[in-house]
């Protein structure tokens, strides 16, 4: 996980508010999930659109356009669920900026999920995110892509836990986080065993196969 933070094109700036009631009003969104947006949220901007028309890299199926929305937090910070109820109403993947006022200063964090497009609704994976970082923090230049498709990688890839591999898709980082998180599950419940198996020979054996399953995550990585 980096704690890079994008200087967005002026080019690409929309700067549009959105009354977070038109999300979570939708239908699918759950009592629960409206709560969130009312204790949590205090202002969405649709604030860059990042497409072929305001920065000159062509978009895809895959990637049409992305969009770039700064939130407002009313507290500490903003949760997933509310993030996913926007991610599932825009149907363009989508990098959020979450802001929050401290005792010492604003602060904000860069957040976003993989989302890919195609059938009723986007498949989103696990949300990836930098560290709290103070607002006026200097920013980079987007990374350098030659279409949106590789600029959406190289965004979210410096979010992800693990290190990118050369010519990877973001559909692949995303099925290799899901692979790591299965093997963390598995090395868990394997030391968990380990602690109270009584018999050498099993214990001998659980260790073997809990060291095949670190070098696998480690690989993994």
């Amino acid at each position: 996980m980096s704690d890079v933070l994008y200087r967005w094109p002026a080019a690409a700036r929309f700067g549009s508010r959105v009354p977070k009631e038109k999300f979570y009003e939708h239908g699918t969104v759950t009592t629960t999930v409206r709560e969130k947006f009312v204790a949590e949220v205090q202002r969405i901007t649709w604030a860059y659109k990042l497409a072929e028309a305001t920065i000159n890299l062509a978009g895809s199926r895959e990637v049409p356009e992305v969009q770039v929305f700064q939130i407002e937090a009313k507290g500490n910070d903003v949760s997933e669920p509310a993030l996913t109820a926007i991610d599932k109403a825009i149907p363009f993947p989508i990098i959020f900026e979450i802001t929050r006022d401290t005792g010492s200063g604003r602060q904000v964090r860069m957040v976003a999920a993989h989302k890919q497009l195609g059938g009723n609704a986007p498949k989103l994976s696990a949300y990836y995110s930098t560290g709290w970082q103070p607002a006026d923090a200097e920013r980079q230049p987007l990374p350098t892509a030659i279409a949106l498709t590789s600029l959406y990688t190289a965004i979210l890839g410096p979010l992800t836990p693990v290190a990118m591999r050369p010519g990877e898709e973001m559909s692949e980082v995303a099925a290799r986080l899901r692979a790591v998180d299965k093997l963390k599950g598995e090395i868990a419940a394997l030391e968990r065993k380990l602690r109270t198996e009584p018999q050498l020979n099993r214990k001998i054996e659980l260790r073997r196969t809990l060291k095949t399953k670190q070098a696998e995550l480690t690989a993994l990585i």
